[in-house]
């Protein structure tokens, strides 16, 4: 069977540059799922994408599906002849079939003997499917919005010119998008406009490369990369490249060429992240920075055009920035013309949610729980609620307004304007610290106070008006923020216990309809979210369910039994233990056993029972101590000893002897066993 490449390429008028790759993406998935439903054989799937363009390459495509042996069964042998003669119903199934009776085959099967016929049946052309699976494949592409052009009704994220189709060096005969197939497409807009006629499907990337367009994403990303960290090494200088307005730039540009350019130093006086921000959200500039890492008025603009005289290309961006920035200085002169608490009034005309009130109330409460936090952690307490009080104040200022990803930035800036204390300042950046589960977490304990205050009263609030995440829906960031507490408790070594915290932020909420059961609601969701804590830091899920058996409440200990239980799952002896105390649960359940841990020694009866009694005493003795410390890879090193006078009890003694006072004591020793590994865990969920 032959194999070529398939290419598919639609032409299009300027994408969204976020769009591209999830659209390029989608093409590739929707013509292999086509391929794999029709069982046509291919290689490596290729996605490919621009500004002007959205590609697939196929390798290796088979040139048809594999013939197939396609089995009929017709009517049951006793139905089909009748004294040796075929019936109407064998005749009639034979010439649906365009043969004689004779021709029909006897098919065995569980339920008897049928008439049937077998035949092999010609695998269809590979260019006679595609038209329908590239057709169906576009029309699933997740375009984020349509449009319309021109007097045509057909719709698509932006208005379609051409359309490539060839198998090989053939065109396949196909429509989509109002646009028949062709072999012809497009190079540059500007340095190559004519069209290009592709000999063959192989041909593409090389014939788009030398007409200026660098369709192959990956390298055009990487290309954009080494051109910004060789211009930047000519400054003398480092560039900061940020992935996401890599993949951004990357998206606006067929041919890229890097070109840097330059701004006042007057306006350096404005922080950095002013600065940053400005260049990567309005030009999409990188941004560089001197030996000492601080920004240098330089910036690397990534052109769509290899210019003859790239100075003017500069001196236009050049141009174009001056105001930006100069909006940026204005902005920052503008807000240090007031403190941040002379702001704090206008929070109570922004609302943070319609029935938890203003970001005023959110302070207030945040205040309240900031203060008991830092109390408990050896903080400041005037300082966490000062921290609180101003938490939100930067978000009513011009800077900010202006570019939201600098809120907590600005409030550190400004705060330091304002003569407030240095952790003050430093807590209103890093209230929003961690941003991301590897994210680091506060360093100050004021801002540790302020980042888990502010998470806590948005948990107990959004809960409390009954808007739990569902599904996908999580408008709040809810399990951001439930991750985000407890990675500040475990990272920062924090022994607070989660349901005293959420106790008194819920206690602050003036009214919450749904107030009844909502700790344990919270708090239970929280600890459920320990779950991707846990597989994030390569715990395993049986480990994880073992801990969340028992009633842990406090987050740094959860962490530490998590860690404990997993290297303990490693040992040897661990199989062996949590199918003992699999076994000792079971038989506690089934005997309704009242849970009693106290033995009697005189009842004692085998050797082997008296030897357990001795060893529980014994490791009971050595791990109290460390359980009080929670030191629990030390105290389950010690259990892990009891594995052989476990092993020797259940091979020697009957549990469940016709004395009952015998059969009681017996209970109350697994039990006293079972006891033990509890203060850690349930690890007979270690089987699972």
């Amino acid at each position: 069977m032959a194999a070529n490449t398939l290419l598919v390429e639609l032409g299009v008028e300027e994408l969204p540059p976020g769009a591209i790759d999830d659209l390029s993406d989608a093409l590739a998935e929707g013509l292999r799922r086509g391929l794999v439903e029709a069982d046509i054989d291919f290689g490596e799937v290729l996605a490919h994408g621009g500004p002007r363009r959205l590609a697939v390459q196929v390798r290796e495509l088979a040139d048809k599906q594999p013939d197939r042996e396609v089995e009929r069964r017709g009517p049951a042998l006793a139905a089909a002849f009748k004294e040796g003669q075929p019936t109407r119903a064998a005749e009639g199934f034979a010439r649906s079939c365009g043969v004689g009776v004779d021709d029909l085959i006897h098919l065995e099967t569980d339920k008897g003997t049928w008439l049937g016929y077998r035949e092999q049946q010609q695998g269809e052309a590979t260019t006679a499917l595609l038209p329908a699976i590239v057709e169906q494949a576009i029309g699933a592409l997740p375009v984020p919005k349509n449009m319309r052009w021109g007097a045509s009704r057909v719709e698509f994220s932006r208005p379609v010119h051409w359309l490539v189709m060839l198998y090989g060096n053939e065109v396949v005969e196909a429509s989509a998008l109002g646009l028949q197939a062709g072999r012809a497409t497009r190079g540059h807009r500007f340095h190559a406009p004519a069209p290009i006629e592709l000999a063959h499907a192989d041909d593409y990337l090389g014939a788009l490369e030398q007409a200026w367009v660098l369709a192959d994403r990956d390298k055009r990303r990487e290309r954009i990369r080494e051109q910004v960290l060789a211009e930047a090494e000519v400054q003398d200088a480092t560039a900061v490249i940020d992935e996401e307005l890599l993949v951004e730039v990357s998206g606006l540009v067929e041919w890229p060429v890097a070109l840097t350019g330059s701004f006042d130093a007057r306006f350096l006086e404005v922080p950095a992240e002013c600065l940053i921000s400005s260049m990567k959200a309005n030009q999409k500039y990188f941004h560089l920075l001197d030996q000492e890492g601080h920004l240098k008025p330089l910036f690397i603009t990534i052109a769509n055009i290899d210019s003859h005289e790239p100075e003017q290309v500069i001196q236009g961006n050049e141009k174009v920035i001056r105001p930006r920035l100069a909006d940026a200085a204005f902005f920052y002169d503008t807000d240090r013309r007031r403190t941040l608490a002379d702001r704090a009034p206008e929070l109570a005309g922004v609302v943070f949610q319609k029935k938890l009130g203003s970001l005023a109330d959110k302070a207030h409460r945040s205040a309240a729980v900031a203060a008991f936090i830092a109390g408990r952690i050896d903080g400041d307490v005037a300082q966490a609620r000062r921290a609180a009080e101003l938490g939100k104040c930067d978000l009513v200022t011009e800077m900010v307004l202006e570019f939201p990803e600098l809120q907590g930035i600005m409030g550190r800036y400004y705060a330091v304007n304002d003569g407030e204390a240095a952790e003050v300042a430093q807590a209103l950046e890093e209230q929003y610290l961690p941003r991301f589960a590897s994210d680091a977490i506060p360093q100050t304990r004021t801002g540790l106070a302020l980042a888990l205050a502010d998470r806590l009263d948005t948990l107990t609030g959004i809960f409390g008006i009954g808007q739990r995440p569902s599904g996908t829906k999580d408008p709040f960031a809810l399990r951001r923020a439930a991750i985000g507490v407890i990675n500040i408790l475990v990272k920062g070594k924090l022994a607070l216990d989660l349901r005293e915290l959420l106790e008194l932020a819920a206690a602050q909420h003036q009214e919450l309809p749904y107030a009844e059961g909502l700790v344990d609601e919270v708090l239970t969701y929280m600890l459920d979210r320990f779950r991707a804590w846990a597989r994030d830091e390569g715990i395993d899920t049986e480990v994880y369910l073992a801990v969340r058996a028992r009633p842990v409440t406090q987050p740094l200990d959860f962490a530490r039994r998590l860690r404990a239980v997993q290297g303990f799952s490693r040992r040897e002896e661990a199989a062996a233990l949590a199918a003992a105390n699999k076994r000792v649960s079971n038989i506690l359940s089934k005997q309704q056993h009242d849970g009693t841990t106290e033995v009697e020694a005189g009842l004692l009866q085998e050797a082997a029972e008296k030897a357990l009694y001795e060893a529980l005493a014994s490791s009971r003795r050595a791990v109290m101590p460390l359980f009080a410390e929670a030191r629990y890879s030390e105290a389950l090193d010690v259990l892990a000893g009891l594995r052989a006078p476990v092993d020797t009890f259940f091979d020697q003694v009957m549990v469940m002897a016709e004395d009952p006072a015998v059969r009681r004591n017996r209970l109350a020793l697994l039990a006293g066993l079972q006891a033990l590994f509890l203060e850690v865990a349930d690890i007979a969920l270690l089987q699972q």
